[in-house]
């Protein structure tokens, strides 16, 4: 059997640079919750940091206000997105009081799962909501890069598959039989990603910056090639070699598209992977000084905390904690 060239997989073609970036985006869920609310409600939803929230209206409708975004009325079948763990409120409708989310009467099914229920004369509202974190760089770069909300409405072409992939979701969440908390995150990550893509498509403001470049078929091929293998030995020859640019060339629309020069680019994303090791691992920090290439635990603290603002011993402690 021919042994695989390593680095011939590594410069393999990058047919879709954005879509590798999405398929990073797996999230590990932190907190479901399944409401019945009937009207007159408000709930003020706490901030969540380096969470994403979504919301997923199953019956009635519900208002969303983020802060600095414009409010968000959601129907039956619609949902939102409120990437940055901003604290925000759901409502009923105009004038209505809101309660903070843990006053409000729940009961804890799970680790991970619940329900709430507010009683009330006026219309019916049921709605699934979560709280989900990403791990991988790429993820959270592409989260980074969100507006404050995201809506995406049930009256679209794709909107029967997503109505039967929200009840598929509803009705695990009611019997909670073995693997309905996998489920659940299963189908939040294809509904999480379906409203990226959405707004991928309708707004100039992802046509810009590293979403932009991302999307180019050039620098979006090279930035893909670090993604796969940050540790592989690059330098900007190398890089403007593998998609068939000029180093000068390569170096100047990295720059111009970016917003930084390749080999920063690549540094700061080994980074953002050791960030990843600390969490995950319990390595040594010394050998995960290696493995990026250090020839001292000194040299990689001090690369470190120049490009994360933090040590790497903080940083895993901080994870542990």
């Amino acid at each position: 059997m021919p042994v695989e060239d390593p680095i011939a997989a590594v410069l393999a073609p990058v047919e879709d640079s954005l879509g590798e970036a999405l398929h990073s985006l797996r999230m590990s869920g932190t907190f479901y919750c399944r409401s019945e609310l009937n009207a007159p409600w408000g709930v003020a939803m706490p901030a969540i940091p380096d969470c994403l929230m979504f919301h997923l209206i199953t019956e009635g409708s519900c208002w969303v206000d983020v802060p600095g975004a414009e409010s968000c009325h959601l129907r039956v079948g619609d949902f939102a997105l409120v990437p940055h763990g901003r604290g925000h409120d759901l409502r009923s409708g105009d004038g209505v009081e809101i309660a903070d989310l843990f006053d409000l009467p729940q009961e804890q099914l799970s680790e991970r799962y619940g329900t709430m229920k507010v009683d009330g004369s006026g219309e019916r509202t049921t709605m699934v909501c979560g709280a989900v974190q990403f791990e991988h760089p790429a993820a959270k770069r592409v989260v980074s890069m969100l507006p404050r909300i995201i809506s995406m409405e049930a009256n679209r072409p794709e909107s029967e598959w997503m109505l039967s992939a929200i009840r598929f979701m509803m009705a695990e969440a009611q019997a909670m039989r073995p693997g309905g908390d996998t489920i659940i995150t299963r189908v939040s990550d294809i509904l999480v990603i379906q409203a990226i893509r959405s707004w991928l498509d309708n707004d100039e403001a992802a046509k810009a910056g590293w979403l932009g470049a991302l999307q180019d078929k050039q620098i979006g091929r090279a930035i893909a090639l670090v993604h796969r293998d940050p540790m592989h030995p690059w330098t900007v020859a190398l890089l403007a070699e593998s998609i068939g640019m000029s180093r000068s060339a390569f170096a100047a629309k990295f720059m111009d598209l970016v917003g930084e020069p390749p080999m920063t680019y690549v540094r700061r994303w080994r980074m953002n992977v050791a960030v990843t090791w600390l969490r995950e691992s319990d390595s040594p920090i010394a050998d995960l000084a290696e493995r990026l290439g250090y020839q001292s635990e000194a040299a990689f603290n001090r690369a470190f905390k120049k490009f994360v603002g933090s040590t790497p011993g903080r940083v895993r402690r901080n994870q542990a904690a």
